[in-house]
């Protein structure tokens, strides 16, 4: 889920209040708050505490609050994980820790210390090698698969024989996300089970519609629903996310402001090439009408 920012760059804690709303009355079954898309690093621990604690009154049980609580300090990634959890949240987003470049041994540490420290609480490993630097091994998430509260990985390392692999040494209740909207639909088909996506602010029925066609044995239907939307997955990272998708939301009436520096809003260039992706959904009925 993005983050809202008002003109003046603070977090505009209405609009995401109205935007954790709408996405899970469109297509999503859970709420990552603070990861990735969220611009997680520019955020203060007071501006996610407080988002995590709006988006869980916005939706009000009827979906799974994830707190992307993970740090590349054992110690840091901890506290905010525990508070995660006495706001009565339903799980945790533990990224690969970044810059320190651990080495497996560390990974496995660092999860697992995490994991002791809030036995009560779900938690999803999060490997994106792409912005970490550092791949979390197969070996590896297999030991921590092992630990109770360990119970599912968003895969982005982008190898789909990794995700095969992860499925092969890994129990049956153990979850696999994509990290791509791109790749929801291979993932599935090598045991993967959803997709923590980022195109689902646009497209969420349309992805929900994709997984439960490959589910209920409609394999034909779920790459016809992939095909028609890979354009959208596509062109949402010609830059870094969120920065696409912040352009995306703007013209379909989302007031959800620019990203926070270091990032930055995209070239006129850019900017034409997401807004015809989104014409083109739009001519073949795909986008409902803005909000």
């Amino acid at each position: 889920m993005v983050t809202p920012f008002s003109e003046d760059g603070s977090v505009d804690y209405a609009v995401a209040e109205h935007l954790a709303d709408y996405l899970v009355s469109h297509g999503s079954d859970g709420l990552v708050v603070c990861g990735t898309t969220g611009e997680s690093p520019t955020l203060s621990w007071q501006e996610e505490y407080q988002l995590y604690k709006t988006v869980r009154e916005a939706v009000a049980g009827r979906a799974k609050v994830i707190a992307g609580t993970g740090s590349n300090s054992t110690s840091e990634a901890i506290e905010a994980t525990r508070h995660a959890g006495e706001l009565g949240l339903d799980g945790s987003l533990q990224v690969v820790p970044y810059y320190n470049k651990p080495a497996q041994e560390g990974l496995y540490l660092h999860f697992s210390q995490i994991a002791a420290a809030v036995p009560d609480l779900p938690i999803m490993l999060y490997n994106v090698p792409g912005r970490t630097s550092c791949n979390l091994a197969v070996e590896t998430i297999a030991r921590l698969a092992e630990i109770s509260n360990i119970v599912a990985i968003k895969e982005a390392s982008g190898s789909l024989d990794q995700a095969s692999q992860i499925r092969c040494h890994t129990p049956a209740d153990f979850g696999i996300y994509s990290g791509d909207d791109s790749l929801t639909l291979p993932v599935l088909a090598v045991g993967g089970c959803g997709v923590v996506s980022v195109a689902s602010h646009l497209v969420g029925p349309q992805i929900q519609a994709m997984v439960q066609a490959y589910e209920a044995g409609k394999p034909r239907l779920a790459t016809k629903i992939h095909l028609q939307l890979l354009p959208l997955f596509k062109v949402l990272f010609v830059t870094s996310n969120p920065v696409p998708l912040k352009v995306a939301l703007a013209k379909r009436g989302w007031s959800v402001g620019n990203v926070r520096s270091p990032l930055c809003m995209p070239d006129e260039t850019m900017c034409a090439a997401i807004l015809d992706v989104l014409q083109q959904l739009s001519d073949q009925g795909v986008l409902a009408p803005t909000v």
